[in-house]
């Protein structure tokens, strides 16, 4: 069946897979209910928890630098079980955040065990796959992320319907359990990649990282993909239920549509692929998203339910967006780093994840407050000219000019 939709044969693998299913499951499962659960379990004002959760990121955003260092020296499945089980505690201890600063530290730490799991996650997807292969890997993966949310998301709304405060925390426990056994799983995957003496490693650290302008050239691409890709939880649901005035069950639907597409469509999306160039890809995916918000202005011009459709058939075309150019950019940021380096190299594109979903929020929604119609006109501004700059970066980075060969075990 993976194989008909164009993913990958797991083998050895399996246990890693399951793993990231299991992360994400318990992440669907929470993230949702984040703002609900403190307004239950706490005396906070939405407006604290929001700064909380804020505050939480900001101050987490430095630990990058160290993680990258650690996955480098220790290799990348470690850093994944120290994250596994730092998100654990830090779940677990979300049971008796009762004020804002415990809110806060317990989120930082949260946040920090993150960081080095998915700060860890490319390193390890890397070191257990060969060239030309890895964009089947990073799109299979990115389904399999889809499929978790999307279980604990259904999970999140039994959790919402009960409404209790028992119902919550079973929440809690639930996700620092998919965590402890995310570590589990991880326990048995080896280390395809072991990190060399410390002897051996070059005499190099993040200044080489912050130096590399083509490498840094390539991260400004991503970090437009990735603000891209953040219109759909942040932009979306606002757009559609209070500025146009679309029927709320819409944005569920959206969202419905957005995983039933990744989850079968990302394998074949990349198999269509094979053969075509990476930054031509990176700028089909912009091309993908300025459609679509073409779409979404005018389903807010035309009549409810014909608004109705074009916000579905914008999303479709939007998740097209993710579809060609997610696994593009995620095996080109891993393969244009050093070895030695892939630590800090990807650690950097995180931080470009984190910081887009500081950024976004507040930009959408100031735009949204101006009108309907002026976020998706800058947004087309910017598809257009990243789409134009993906074009450009086989000039600097060489590997942005190879070709998709998607190689079979």
């Amino acid at each position: 069946m993976l194989t008909r939709l164009g993913f990958p044969h797991v083998g050895e693998h399996r246990r890693f897979v399951v793993a990231i299913v299991a992360d994400t499951i318990g992440s669907g499962l929470f993230m949702p209910i984040t703002l609900l659960y403190f307004l239950k379990m706490t005396d906070l004002s939405l407006v604290q928890i929001g700064s909380a959760l804020s505050l939480s990121a900001l101050l987490t955003m430095p630990a990058v630098f160290v993680i990258g260092i650690l996955v480098d020296r220790l290799g990348g499945r470690r850093m994944m079980l120290v994250g596994n089980l730092v998100q654990a505690l830090g779940m677990a201890a979300y049971l008796v955040a009762d004020a804002f600063w415990v809110v806060t530290l317990w989120t930082v730490l949260l946040n920090v065990g993150r960081q080095a799991f998915w700060g860890s996650f490319g390193n390890v997807v890397t070191a257990i796959t060969r060239p030309g292969e890895r964009e089947l890997w990073f799109g299979f993966l990115q389904a399999m992320r889809n499929v978790g949310y999307a279980v604990g998301g259904v999970l999140a709304g039994v959790a919402l319907q009960v409404d209790t405060r028992t119902a919550f925390q079973a929440v809690v426990v639930v996700n620092a359990l998919t965590f402890v056994l995310a570590f589990w799983l991880l326990l048995d995957v080896p280390d395809h990649r072991s990190p060399p003496p410390a002897a051996e490693v070059p005499l190099e650290g993040w200044g080489v990282v912050l130096r590399d302008t083509a490498y840094l050239r390539l991260v400004l691409a991503q970090f437009t993909f990735a603000v891209a890709m953040m219109v759909l939880n942040v932009a979306i649901p606002v757009y559609v239920a209070t500025a146009i005035g679309l029927p709320g069950w819409l944005v569920g639907a959206i969202f419905t549509l957005n995983t039933i597409m990744v989850g079968l469509g990302q394998g074949l999306m990349v198999r269509w692929m094979t053969g075509r160039v990476r930054a031509r890809m990176m700028a089909l995916a912009q091309g993908f998203f300025l459609v679509g918000y073409v779409l979404f202005v005018v389903a807010g011009l035309v009549p409810v339910w014909f608004g109705v459709v074009a916000m579905l058939v914008g999303s479709a075309v939007y998740t097209l967006g993710e579809l060609s150019g997610g696994p593009v950019i995620s095996a080109t940021t891993a393969e244009a780093a050093p070895d030695h380096l892939r630590g800090r190299y990807l650690g950097l594109v995180q931080l470009t994840w984190g910081l887009s979903g500081s950024v976004t929020p507040l930009v959408y929604t100031w735009l949204l407050a101006r009108d309907e119609y002026t976020i998706w006109w800058v947004l087309s501004v910017v598809a257009i000219v990243s789409a134009a700059y993906a074009t450009l970066l086989p000039r600097w980075l060489p590997a942005t000019g190879e070709r998709v060969t998607n190689l079979a075990r």
